[in-house]
């Protein structure tokens, strides 16, 4: 019979690259207490990376030593284990999309669940609630415009627009338009322009 770390380990293992574990997922191996201490040791050995508070990813190994998952596989793990939409923020869906030459500092992401700071290795990321709106289209070229108009705000979104005219496709120009009514007026009115 296997012990509670070696039972964590194996599960880790089975996780695609960056996938998440909590204590939760082994409450049935053992008390809290146990799981707990277990998720700690295996961290304290490298074999699991303390992203936040309660929630841990696996090490990748390569060429003898333990490595960090990437950031945007530990995102993707905290949206599919949280059943959240987690998306680029504003700032870097503007430059993304070319309206915005400015280089943001870390990575922001939106997300429908709690305001969090994920650490992996020497990488940080910050994860902030966000209203459902700016999380409409998630993470399609749509959902970064949406994001990128939040971000640059109601005084620049006929600049905006001007330059998303030229490189939209017109699916991604229909995606917009489904969602306009759910969209802040200002917003909403800039994309209708753009379409009649």
């Amino acid at each position: 019979m296997k012990t509670l770390p070696e039972s964590i380990l194996d599960h880790s293992r089975q996780l695609p690259e960056g996938g998440m574990l909590s204590p939760k997922d082994f409450l049935h191996l053992g008390s809290r207490a146990a799981v707990d201490q277990a998720l700690s040791r295996l961290a304290k050995a490298g074999h699991l990376i303390r992203a936040a508070r309660g929630l841990y990813v696996a090490s990748i190994a390569g060429q003898g030593e333990q490595g960090a998952p990437a950031m945007d596989k530990v995102i993707s793990g905290l949206a599919s284990k949280n059943q959240e939409e987690i998306a680029l923020d504003g700032a870097r869906s503007a430059q993304m999309l070319g309206l915005s030459a400015q280089v943001p500092d870390g990575d922001v992401f939106l997300t429908s669940g709690r305001t969090r700071t994920l650490k992996v290795g020497n990488v940080a990321a910050e994860v902030r609630h966000a209203p459902r709106w700016m999380l409409l289209l998630a993470a399609t070229t749509a959902g970064a415009v949406i994001r990128a108009l939040a971000w640059l705000g109601e005084a620049h979104v006929g600049t905006a627009m001007e330059r998303l005219r030229q490189q939209l496709t017109p699916i991604d120009w229909q995606a917009l338009v489904s969602v306009r009514s759910l969209l802040p007026s200002w917003m909403a009115l800039a994309i209708g322009r753009e379409v009649v």
